[in-house]
């Protein structure tokens, strides 16, 4: 069979200094700050100690008894400060504190990788003045009424007391008045790795609220729990209030501090967004790597869902956080990454992860790129009609870290309007190097200057 051959014809747009050959002309860039709600605590361990001291747990521990205290995986504000103000308070009433590591399936799933992730987070028996004894051990408490076996931190449990420390703030899966907090910590954290398996799988068939009701249920009544100590940040990754609560009031405190976080939560500065470039994700940053509340993905990987803020069509990743072990769980939320966030990963601990949370989507891998600029040229030109150097970016550090964020110029004119936004620098070209590739938003900065 014969080649089909095409005319002779010229096509002048098509040669080789056509519009096709040509560079593309990507979005300029200018930074804001945004101005949040300011409450902080002035002085985290005193606030510890007083809270602990107004509780009156000094006369309810006995001279040589063990306190269990609790250290999750996520990147709590001053957490070591936390920690070993509450062991201070212990050791001064004669009792013997100790930490344990309360995180699920978390430093992949073994006692020495938890050890050592509490480690990366500046948690340390020297930091803290006590021991920290890591165990994936767990104790069978009892059947859930929904049929299945209720897991419990084997060390803790074998302690005279526990006391439970722990964030509370909005889940980046589950809805409802309690979400993440005290009462999952008394699941998902202490749970170890057989419990958060079993709870996840039972998410899959009953509702968030009922689970976590009947296993925080299960195991107050029978498990040594002392106290607990909630923690809420402001928008500045600040210590913004340290409450001591007592087990049979967990749920109804969380619901009201659940809703001052919220309150306090920080948010991309706008709602519609064509591309989020994220400098890094990890376990410190969020559950998912990236906090969903955040880019809009609590309910759907890969779009927001319905009446959903903001909305963000692309994401891509740039890196993966020193302190989250290789542990790239909420990499499928993205779109796009760097290839360099691949060769970091820990596939068998992202895998763990994601399996033990039912979250399989988290752990698939994103298209790839080598460089930034790659990035840019795939997301920009699968936006629809925008033109690039119009199109809506945003470049954040990560979703903890919003107080500043690189916006493109289509966002100029709305944030000069904003009483919310402060412009720290003028619109400037991309700082793409030599290779195509943008720095780490905190290595580039530029003298804010008069408007364009």
């Amino acid at each position: 069979m014969k080649g089909y051959r095409l005319p002779d014809v010229t096509y002048p747009l098509l040669k080789a200094s056509s519009i096709f050959s040509m560079p593309p002309a990507y979005p300029s860039l200018f930074r804001v700050r945004q101005h949040f709600a300011p409450e902080k605590v002035a002085d985290v361990p005193t606030a510890v100690t007083g809270e602990l001291d107004r509780m009156g747990l000094a006369s309810r521990v006995r001279q040589g008894e063990s306190v269990a205290i609790t250290a999750g995986s996520r990147g709590i504000a001053n957490l070591p400060a936390i920690l070993r103000a509450a062991v201070g308070f212990f050791v001064a009433a004669g009792a013997r504190p100790f930490v344990v590591p309360a995180m699920g399936s978390h430093g992949g799933g073994t006692a020495e990788g938890q050890t050592a992730l509490l480690a990366r987070y500046g948690i340390t028996e020297e930091a803290i003045g006590c021991p920290i004894r890591s165990s994936m051990e767990t104790v069978v408490l009892c059947q859930a009424p929904e049929g299945f076996a209720v897991h419990f931190d084997r060390l803790a449990a074998e302690a005279d007391h526990v006391l439970v420390v722990n964030r509370v703030k909005s889940h980046t899966r589950f809805v409802g008045e309690i979400e993440s907090g005290l009462m999952k910590m008394l699941l998902i954290g202490l749970g170890k790795k057989a419990g958060a398996e079993v709870y996840h799988r039972a998410i899959q068939q009953y509702s968030f609220a009922q689970i976590i009701a009947s296993v925080a249920g299960a195991v107050r009544s029978r498990c040594p729990i002392l106290a607990g100590l909630a923690v809420v940040e402001n928008a500045y990754e600040e210590t913004a209030r340290i409450e001591g609560v007592f087990p049979e009031a967990f749920e109804t405190r969380e619901r009201a501090l659940l809703a001052e976080a919220r309150r306090l939560t920080a948010r991309l500065p706008f709602d519609d967004v064509d591309l989020l470039l994220v400098d890094r994700i990890g376990k410190e940053i969020s559950g998912t790597g990236m906090d969903t509340n955040v880019v809009g993905r609590k309910f759907n990987d890969r779009e927001a869902a319905a009446g959903e803020l903001p909305r963000v069509k692309w994401i891509a990743v740039r890196g993966l956080s020193q302190a989250t072990g290789g542990n790239a769980v909420g990499l499928g939320i993205a779109e796009l990454c760097r290839s360099r966030v691949l060769r970091a990963m820990d596939a068998a601990a992202t895998r763990i992860n994601a399996v033990t949370a039912g979250h399989l989507p988290a752990a698939m891998v994103p298209l790839d790129y080598e460089t930034d600029r790659e990035i840019l040229d795939a997301a920009l030109a699968t936006i629809g009609l925008v033109e690039p150097a119009d199109a809506r970016v945003l470049w954040i550090s990560d979703t903890l870290h919003l107080a500043e964020v690189d916006c493109s110029a289509a966002y100029y004119e709305e944030a000069l309007r904003r009483h919310d936004l402060s412009i720290l620098a003028e619109p400037a070209e991309m700082p793409l190097d030599a290779r195509g590739c943008l720095p780490e938003r905190a290595r580039w900065h530029r003298p804010a200057g008069p408007p364009p």
